[in-house]
């Protein structure tokens, strides 16, 4: 084959200029010997000539983002002129015969994909170059391949032969998840999900073409993706995903679980589908990786893709324990009664080939955010500040490997921990801003890893890790992270203070920071530098204060990217953009 250029005639009434190829070799076999010849006229003219007498779709591809590459570089506009002249006419005819049947319908559809020119040819491949079209896209290729038709349909037919089919008690739906008003409240037992993956992939464009065979096409204004030509940016999205967890919340039966399967390389895509978890109801009681061992082309290629999902789950809380929570509204209770709910609902023991895994859901600081955003999500009050949360964690809870368990569940755990290692928690930290500090520093002056050490130890390695740190972040000197977060010894040597003891240090970090957000309150303008631990803190005051407009009047006046990279002040923001 080579390419060449020429000026053709859609069936618009328009004319386009698009590249063709040209044959320059025929290799064909008769009784599996084969020949091969050069192309005469009758060769070349003859299925050009060839009139399509059955339907085929002529559809003009709408604009979009994946669509626009095909239709400049190309010339490619409409869904027919992704298909061969005798690829055209085998489909039309195909679809005339099967168009009334929903089963072989079932079977043409499943061979569209192989059969455009989308498909790949690479020949350093070798045995494996027909690698199929690039996923996600409509990337043209400059080597593509055109299957035979009817090799397709034997080879999907051999392969459906194979399905077994059970009737029994089910709905089929397309509707968006956003309704799912044919479906009855407190339902459903068990949901597992996989929902857009913000800017990942465009389904309502990529399925536009079998579409226009089946004669039916997406309504895609309900479609939760980011996509400028649909005029969706991440509120948008976040609106749609929280608007769709609200529905699989009400459907779900309480005390059962949800299973979201979530994939981005964007830390504000991941916290809108957080949010919009949690606001819809759900409590997170697990996050952890799915390696689906094969990558896309995309992830080999960027550095900026990930290669594993993120497997969440969480579930719906009972409705005797919403009716409680709801009876002690101003009470400290509210707060344990969820501590006591969510340990309930954590898995006790993780045994990974003999190593007990730390449950990280379990440990002070995760089980302080998620109350937290349980109360916001509420709309009610936080009852009580983080240094007698944790004080309380350990008067009411019974402690195991810095993880906190109901007296009923520590025996299993101790029986487990006694025929097995504890996996040392291993970071992987680096130090972008001052929470992420504080963490480092808490991993270095871990027993398990360096125990206590002097500034002089400490700064060379902190400064070292300090590379990536924003340049919106107003980041304190290390010696000040010690001073508010950590104590000395009569050494001179930093240690990790025991949370029992630690009260005056919370309160006077608290003072601090509040001091500094005051300085943000009280000025004007964009805030181009800032410590985000003292944003953090001004929101907590405020949320506690019910100064809302405040919260939102701050957040205004900050970078986007601060709100939408950081769940926790994107959850005061939110809410409280909501009460104003």
């Amino acid at each position: 084959m080579i390419l060449k250029k020429e000026t053709v005639l859609e069936d618009s009434g328009g004319y386009i200029e698009r590249a063709v190829k040209v044959p320059i070799l025929i290799n064909y076999s008769i009784d599996k010997k084969r020949y091969v010849k050069t192309p005469d006229e009758d060769d070349i003219t003859k299925i050009e000539a060839t009139k399509i007498v059955e339907w085929l779709p002529k559809d003009e591809l709408p604009a979009g983002y994946n669509t626009e590459q095909p239709k400049r570089s190309h010339g490619m506009s409409r869904v027919n002129s992704f298909y061969t002249k005798r690829t055209q006419i085998m489909l039309s005819e195909t679809y005339a015969r099967v168009k009334s049947d929903k089963k072989k319908l079932f079977l043409f559809t499943s061979i569209l994909p192989k059969l455009t020119l989308l498909n790949r040819y690479m020949p350093e491949h070798g045995s494996r170059a027909l690698v199929g079209p690039m996923v996600g896209t409509y990337y043209v290729p400059s080597l593509s391949v055109e299957n035979n038709v009817i090799n397709q349909l034997l080879f999907q037919l051999q392969k459906l032969g194979h399905l077994s089919y059970k009737q029994g008690d089910v709905i089929v739906s397309t509707q968006s998840s956003t309704d799912l008003g044919n479906i009855p409240t407190n339902s459903i037992d068990y949901i597992f999900v996989d929902p857009p993956f913000g800017a990942n992939i465009m389904y309502s464009e990529l399925n536009f073409m079998p579409e226009s065979w089946l004669k039916v096409k997406t309504n895609n204004t309900e479609e939760a993706i980011v996509n400028n030509v649909q005029n969706k940016a991440l509120p948008e999205y976040t609106g749609l995903m929280s608007r769709s967890f609200h529905e699989l919340f009400r459907v779900l039966k309480p005390n059962h679980w949800i299973t979201i399967e979530f994939h981005n390389s964007k830390n504000a895509v991941w916290n809108a589908i957080q949010q919009s978890i949690q606001t819809a109801g759900f409590i997170i009681a697990d996050v952890r990786t799915l390696s689906k061992e094969k990558k896309t082309v995309m992830q080999y290629k960027s550095d900026n893709t990930v290669d594993q999902d993120l497997v969440i789950s969480a579930y719906k809380p009972k409705d005797s324990f919403t009716r409680e929570f709801r009876l002690k509204i101003g009470s400290v209770d509210t707060a344990w009664d969820f501590v006591r709910e969510h340990l309930s609902n954590l898995r006790v023991v993780v045994n990974n080939n003999g190593i007990i895994e730390v449950v990280s859901e379990r440990q002070a600081f995760l089980l302080w955010d998620r109350m937290v955003a349980y109360h916001i999500m509420q709309g009610i009050a936080v009852p009580l500040d983080a240094t007698d949360f944790y004080r309380g964690l350990d008067d009411r809870f019974l402690k195991r490997d810095n993880m906190y368990f109901l007296p009923n569940q520590v025996n299993e755990y101790d029986l487990a921990r006694s025929t097995c290692d504890i996996e040392s928690i291993q970071f992987s930290l680096f130090v972008s801003d001052e929470k992420s500090a504080i963490g480092w520093l808490y991993q270095q002056l871990s027993p398990e890893v360096c125990g206590p050490q002097s500034y002089a130890e400490l700064m060379p390695k902190f400064m070292q890790e300090c590379k990536t740190v924003d340049k919106r972040e107003k980041m304190p000197e290390l010696l000040v992270i010690l001073d508010e977060n950590f104590l000395k010894d009569d050494v001179g040597k930093w240690y990790i203070p025991d949370l029992t003891k630690s009260g005056d240090i919370a309160r006077l970090r608290e003072k601090n920071l509040l001091k500094e957000f005051q300085e943000y309150l009280s000025s004007k303008g964009k805030l181009k530098v800032f410590r985000s631990e003292a944003i953090r803190a001004g929101f907590a005051k405020l949320w506690k204060d019910k100064d809302y407009a405040a919260i939102v009047s701050v957040a205004e006046r900050l970078p986007d990217v601060t709100i939408q990279e950081d769940p926790n002040l994107l959850m005061y923001y939110d809410i409280s953009l909501g009460r104003v």
